[in-house]
């Protein structure tokens, strides 16, 4: 069974290395120094496709349901890890797998958040994590890509297609290659066996997920 899926997602990646060549300790060595000092900077497909770790500081996840059919109620989970690459060279060989602390949610209400913890939700002492693992992966035109995978919620895993944006790559504090992807996502949560409270809560749960990252 399928879930429908609609994200707005953005994705940037890419990376550029410098290659120095090494420096022998010998007598004659002192050309193949010189040389390495002069040597260019040097893109190979190896280090392009090094995936990004995700940035947990710089990096968010919201969720969204409507509150008796009336209004949009916005909470986060403050805690996100794992590693992503799109490989605009060789789309197979992208990477995405991303996992969220459950018990890390935050509603800024103490008792709620102690609710949606507990068996009428997340049940998060069963089931610790909330994860993506993209299966297959498909570039489209403007940057856009489209990614089919296994989401997993509540011990419970269904197969997506996520659609993806770049939103940019960089370099960050002290040269790391940094990147970015921005994900909107609609679920059905009562196909992962959460219930609780629908229709005055609203089946159709939203994520917002914008990570970045930093390649090592």
């Amino acid at each position: 069974m399928k879930t429908s899926t609609m994200i707005g997602l953005g994705v940037v990646l890419a990376g550029a290395v410098g290659a120095k060549m090494a420096f022998f300790p010998c007598g004659a060595c002192d050309a193949g120094a010189q040389a390495s000092a002069s040597t260019p900077v040097v893109r190979t497909v190896a280090m392009e496709a090094t995936p990004y770790s995700v940035d947990n500081v710089h990096s968010s996840v919201l969720f969204s349901v409507v509150h008796n059919k009336v209004s949009n109620f916005y909470g986060r989970f403050n805690t996100v890890s794992g590693t992503f690459h799109l490989n605009a060279d060789e789309p197979s060989k992208s990477v995405m797998d991303i996992t969220v602390q459950a018990d890390s949610i935050d509603s800024a209400n103490t008792k709620r958040d102690d609710h949606l913890k507990g068996s009428d939700f997340f049940s998060t002492k069963e089931f610790p994590t909330l994860t993506f693992k993209g299966t297959s992966f498909a570039k489209g035109e403007n940057g856009m890509w489209t990614v089919t995978g296994d989401l997993s919620v509540r011990g419970v895993t269904k197969q997506v297609v996520v659609s993806v944006q770049d939103t940019g790559s960089g370099e960050g504090r002290g040269g790391a290659k940094v990147a970015g992807f921005e994900a909107k996502l609609t679920f059905m949560r009562s196909e992962f066996g959460i219930n609780y409270g629908v229709p005055g809560i609203s089946d159709a749960t939203n994520l917002i997920v914008s990570l970045q990252g930093a390649q090592k």
